[in-house]
């Protein structure tokens, strides 16, 4: 029910995760009536007519038969459209799906009525703040892009008022005499301790579905894109062409950026545990705003350092590493940073390979409130208005060949 097609993109882990079905599949994403650029409810929601507005979405984009992936509350519009027209549904992938939300005989692990108000209730009041980031993706739980990512999808999905009729209509919503007629290939996969929906409710569903296969992953995310989406994305490769490509296969052309606090262990020694945690977190909550502000993705943080991958024009890593630099500076702290520009392998929400390397051998090299650049990132920028100076060529551990390297001799203007 939270949905905006524009909105989910602007998360880089949900885009990732589009993209690399884009790697086997055509993908159409689609909000419900009621949720993100769909029409508002001008009364009731039916099933059945949702299913006409899938039908009219494949008629549109020239989809004569299609897999179904459903995941939370739109697992019962996945199971609709498979038991009224199996013949445009060429399979069913049903993840983390509720098939009836209210406690019944034989479904006692749902909520029973007052127990659903009160989450309902508590869901509502944080509405549109990330807050509900915790039960969605505990793992990003302290990630503020994400949150902030969270707070505009649900703002863009529906008003408070709007989600509290969506939410009460899916209240009395029970599609399990259903399951046992789909005479569809159905995969039902789930997340073992996800925090948002019971686990048992996919297990009902795989035991109901004739044939169905069911798949167990481990983690306590709900949100697909967060842990470890490459478990799901290979098992849906799998369903869909019989094989599964693996990890190797994404790549993608990055620009890596490294921050490191320049002195950290003499600012340790000096400060004591305690305030130094304090400074340390004050240098995160300054840097942060800027991966956001410039496109980037923070990776991981490494003791006083931050790893950071930039799509795109490696020019606004840049940017962001010297807009870094100035904002530490009223915290008493100097930064050094290092970008490289190439291709890197995706592992779930890490990035590795030789270009990691060869930014982290960079960032090694560069002064206190220095900006280094290895010759691949400064050749890509020639022309964006930024000022650099020749450093000369370095060895870098481990890496073959003599590198140029350049450093950034004015600061970068932000973009626009």
């Amino acid at each position: 029910m939270i949905s905006h097609v524009e909105v989910l993109l602007e998360s880089p882990r949900t885009r990732r995760f589009v993209e690399r079905i884009c790697s086997f599949a055509r993908v159409t994403l689609m909000d419900r009536v009621g949720t993100g650029l769909s029409d508002p409810l001008d009364g009731p929601p039916d099933l059945a007519g949702e299913a006409e507005d899938v039908l009219a979405v494949l008629d549109a984009t020239g989809a004569e038969r299609t897999t179904v992936l459903a995941y939370a509350t739109s697992a019962v519009l996945g199971v609709q459209l498979a038991a009224l027209h199996p013949e445009r549904v060429r399979g069913l992938v049903l993840y983390a799906g509720m098939y009836r939300t209210l406690a019944d005989e034989g479904y006692d692990w749902a909520r029973g009525p007052e127990e659903r108000r009160a989450a309902l209730e508590d869901l509502l009041a944080h509405w549109g703040t990330g807050h509900n980031l915790e039960r969605i993706a505990p793992s990003l739980a302290a990630d503020p892009v994400t949150k902030e990512w969270l707070a505009r999808m649900e703002r863009s999905s529906a008003s408070p008022r709007g989600m509290r009729a969506l939410a009460d209509a899916f209240g009395t919503t029970d599609v399990r005499d259903l399951l046992p007629t789909l005479r569809v290939p159905t995969l039902v996969m789930h997340r073992t301790d996800d925090a948002l929906i019971d686990v048992r409710h996919s297990r009902y569903a795989a035991a109901q579905i004739p044939g169905a296969r069911y798949v167990e992953l481990p983690g306590s995310d709900s949100l697909p894109s967060a842990g470890d989406p490459e478990a799901i994305v290979g098992e849906l490769e799998e369903f869909l062409t019989g094989s599964r490509t693996g990890r190797s296969r994404e790549r993608q052309l990055l620009t890596i950026a490294f921050t490191d606090v320049v002195g950290a262990t003499a600012h340790a020694a000096r400060l004591g545990d305690a305030a130094w945690r304090e400074l340390l977190r004050a240098h995160d909550e300054a840097v942060r705003p800027l991966i956001a502000r410039f496109g980037g993705e923070e990776v991981k943080t490494i003791g006083d350092s931050f790893l950071v991958a930039f799509p795109g024009a490696p020019s606004q890593a840049v940017r962001f590493a010297a807009a870094a630099l100035e904002a530490v500076r009223p915290l008493g702290l100097q930064l050094r940073a290092g970008l490289h520009t190439g291709e890197c392998e995706r592992l779930g929400d890490d990035v590795g390979g030789m270009a990691v390397h060869i930014a982290a051998r960079v960032v090694a090299l560069a002064a206190p409130d220095e900006v280094l650049a290895s010759g691949t990132t400064y050749g890509t920028v020639v022309g964006s208005g930024l000022a650099w100076a020749w450093r000369g060529e370095e060895e870098l551990k481990g890496v073959p060949g003599p590198w140029p390297l350049f450093r950034l001799a004015e600061p970068a203007r932000p973009a626009g």
